[in-house]
């Protein structure tokens, strides 16, 4: 079990070892949705409920599979409540938030399929977080990946604004910022010391 402090759990999750620019988890729809900051924005709420539901079932799936001493169902447990909680997602949308529904498009049944999510059960897991912990430990997951998406989402659009060559326009482009965004999150590896 750990014993580490809520607020450095938070930290570490969201700047120290974000997932997306230090773990490198949930790249498809950090590039894919990133163009536009208002669909970054809406992608990072389904995401972040996503993580939240995921990490609270985890818990309590990992109790129930300690107790029936069945611990080896457990990836296969985690990644049934996602795609369950993915589906619950994209029905909600789809009735309350068409304009959401379609401006995610196909990134949002691929929420299933985001490894950040998945990893989010299975580090707080292997980590030994009692509950209190692993919905903190899930919130600065969220937070993390909700930074650098709408980072990476302002970045785009400016500069969708300069004048770049046409050869670096695009992906090329996008690939260069989140190597420097991600070379900028190293810096926040001093703090956890």
């Amino acid at each position: 079990m750990s014993d580490a402090p809520h607020w450095a759990i938070f930290v570490n999750a969201a700047l120290i070892n974000n997932f997306v620019l230090a773990y490198f988890l949930g790249l498809c729809p950090f590039m894919g949705v990133s163009a536009k900051l208002q669909t970054a924005v809406r992608m990072s709420g389904a995401v972040t409920f996503v993580m939240l539901v995921a990490s609270l079932c985890a818990f309590l799936l990992n109790e129930l599979l300690l107790w029936v001493d069945a611990p080896y169902l457990r990836l296969i447990s985690y990644v049934l409540v996602i795609a369950s909680t993915v589906q619950l997602v994209e029905m909600l949308l789809r009735k309350l938030s068409p304009a959401t529904f379609r401006a995610l498009g196909i990134f949002l049944p691929l929420i299933t399929t985001n490894c950040a999510i998945l990893g989010v059960a299975l580090f707080q897991t292997n980590r030994g977080y009692g509950f209190s912990r692993a919905i903190v430990f899930a919130l600065g997951a969220a937070a993390g990946f909700t930074l650098a998406l709408v980072l990476m989402a302002g970045i785009r659009e400016k500069l969708d604004l300069v004048a770049v060559p046409e050869s670096v326009k695009g992906a090329t482009a996008a690939l260069v910022v989140a190597g420097i965004l991600s070379l900028s999150f190293m810096g926040f590896a001093g703090l956890g010391s």
